[in-house]
């Protein structure tokens, strides 16, 4: 007999938890050998300064004072900025992972995601300081993560907070993608593209990462959370493209700074032996963990993709049809972050609107399957949610509820549509985020 919905509900969170867990901040830097990179051991260095930034940085620090080192025996301290939030709330009813966390050294600041705001500016502020106070025998970490870029920001002359939200916001909606968007957020960062970094030197600087993006996970480092210790991997004339593509309604400050950038010459690469990176964890640790679970639960297991992207009312579609076309007892994996071209006036998010148009591509076919989009950081877009549980039945149930499933997709607004249905799901702040996860159960 096939799983009903309620048992495919249950599977696919357990799925998505194993995931989610394997790329939490203490079993990522239990598995690592982070302090290998170190030119010294701990005890070497004068003073030990931590700056975090990301949905993970709490959790991060958190591990990172109760590793079996000596860190929490010395002189260390640091600030970490996170997501409004993050120090009262847990996932799947888990307590908040500051409750483990002493702050006697740690300073967190909660701002503003995905847009920057005041409290970002006082981060970076915190961090750039923090950082330019460091000596030669001193050691900076950085826990960077996805969301840093935004959490932690110095801005330069004559591009205002308000100017770099609005240049932010607009390459969004426009459609620009994670990548885009970044090139012009590292060229107009006094943090990013290496700067923290350089603000360091001559001390020895550490960065810690949790990949939030998709592509090769090496060259990632450069850019998560803005790649605050690590070159620019792209030029300015990259930054200005993305301009001419998405930005015809960025403000002038932006547009200014960029073309300008052009004919200033790039930062020296940092001194050889003084600046390390190391990768914790990436969205395929995530579904490697998810695959195992999945085989435990008895299905058979494809991880199709770690690089999944594209529009997500389009991604939804084909997931849809690659579900219906599959036979039974199957469990399908994909990793990444798709887009939303804001044309309407709802409120959503990408793993919502994926999973919503998935559901209306289902429709009636009478196949016993789902599928669940969600953020492995328990966060949709502007939204409370993490993403939806979609079946062939979904639109159906829809219209007994009066819903019109073709109406919310038009206006953008999934997170309207899934919250007064039964496949709305969330789950708090989960203190990771390595991009997210779709799960097809046949």
């Amino acid at each position: 007999m096939r799983p009903s919905f309620s048992c495919r509900a249950e599977d696919s969170l357990r799925i998505f938890g194993a995931g989610v867990g394997a790329v939490q901040a203490d079993a990522l830097l239990d598995g690592a050998d982070w302090m290998a990179e170190l030119s010294r051991p701990l005890d070497g260095y004068d003073e030990i300064f931590v700056v975090g930034m990301g949905k993970a940085s709490i959790a991060m620090a958190a591990a990172l004072q109760t590793h079996p080192s000596i860190l929490d025996k010395r002189k260390t301290s640091g600030w970490v900025s996170a997501p409004y939030g993050y120090t009262r709330e847990g996932w799947f009813g888990r307590p908040p992972v500051s409750d483990d966390l002493k702050m006697k050294n740690f300073g967190v600041i909660e701002a503003g995601h995905p847009l920057p705001d005041k409290n970002s500016e006082m981060a970076g502020n915190f961090a750039m300081v923090g950082a330019q106070c460091r000596g030669p025998d001193d050691l900076l970490i950085v826990l960077a993560s996805g969301g840093g870029s935004s959490l932690c920001v110095a801005f330069p002359a004559g591009i205002s907070l308000e100017d770099a939200r609005e240049a932010f916001y607009r390459l969004l909606v426009a459609g620009a993608d994670i990548h885009a968007i970044n090139k012009v957020r590292r060229r107009i960062s006094h943090i990013g593209g290496g700067g923290l970094a350089q603000a360091a030197a001559p001390a020895e600087v550490l960065t810690l990462c949790l990949s939030d993006v998709p592509g090769d996970d090496t060259e990632n480092m450069y850019v998560i959370g803005g790649g605050p210790t690590l070159p620019d991997p792209y030029t300015a004339q990259e930054a200005l493209d993305v301009l001419k593509r998405y930005g015809e309604k960025v403000p002038a400050s932006v547009w200014r700074y960029v073309e300008e950038s052009i004919r200033r010459s790039e930062p020296p690469a940092p001194e050889s032996g003084r600046v390390h990176a190391v990768l914790l964890g990436s969205v395929r640790t995530a579904l490697e963990a998810a695959a195992a679970e999945a085989k435990q639960l008895g299905y058979r297991v494809e991880v199709v993709s770690c690089e999944m992207s594209g529009e997500a009312r389009e991604v939804g579609e084909a997931m849809a049809r690659r579900a219906l076309a599959q036979e039974p007892g199957w469990c399908l994996l994909w990793g990444g972050e798709t887009f939303v071209t804001v044309q309407g006036d709802g409120l959503g998010g990408r793993n919502q609107e994926l999973a919503l148009a998935a559901a209306i591509r289902m429709a009636g076919e009478g196949k016993d399957v789902s599928l669940m989009s969600a953020g492995t950081d328990g966060i949709d877009g502007p939204t409370d949610a993490a993403g939806a549980i979609a079946t062939p039945d979904t639109v159906a149930e829809a219209r007994q509820r009066g819903l019109d499933p073709e109406a919310f997709l038009k206006r953008n607004d999934a997170y309207g549509f899934w919250r007064r249905m039964p496949g709305f799901l969330q789950t708090g702040p989960t203190h990771t985020n390595v991009m997210d996860i779709q799960i097809v159960l046949t």
